[in-house]
């Protein structure tokens, strides 16, 4: 009868293995982030993409540590381009300050018309790729 190492060293992969029952299993932990970040709608919403359409993006990002902060920089980009498109709306549609004190309403109405197609501008663009 050999005698089996506790643990072993791959130089090949340079991982660690230790022996549990009659297999070697490698020696892994995830990296822990070095800082949270808050994740906003955005970054929630691509992590779900993600997870669910790019499990192999999502788990290397998982297991290096850096899917907080790229969901958080994500979710911050997305923010500012979000803002960015809607004034380039209101301009280009005429949606002023000025028909807001003129037709509150209509304002609005066509406020919410700007912001949900800009919204789904950014899921096409930046959350859903």
């Amino acid at each position: 009868m050999t005698t089996m190492k506790i643990s072993i060293h791959d130089n090949a992969n340079g991982l660690d293995y230790t022996l549990v029952n009659d297999h070697y299993l490698p020696n892994l932990t995830v990296a822990a982030p070095t800082e949270q970040h808050p994740t906003g709608r955005w970054g929630r919403l691509h992590k779900t993409y993600l997870k669910e359409q790019n499990p192999v993006r999502y788990n290397q990002l998982l297991l290096s540590g850096e899917l907080s902060g790229y969901l958080a920089k994500l979710d911050k980009q997305t923010e500012e381009q979000l803002a960015l498109t809607v004034r380039q709306m209101q301009e280009a549609e005429g949606v002023t300050e000025a028909l807001r004190a003129a037709d509150q309403l209509e304002w609005v109405r066509r406020m919410n018309s700007i912001r949900n197609r800009a919204e789904e501008i950014i899921k096409t663009e930046l959350i859903f790729v």
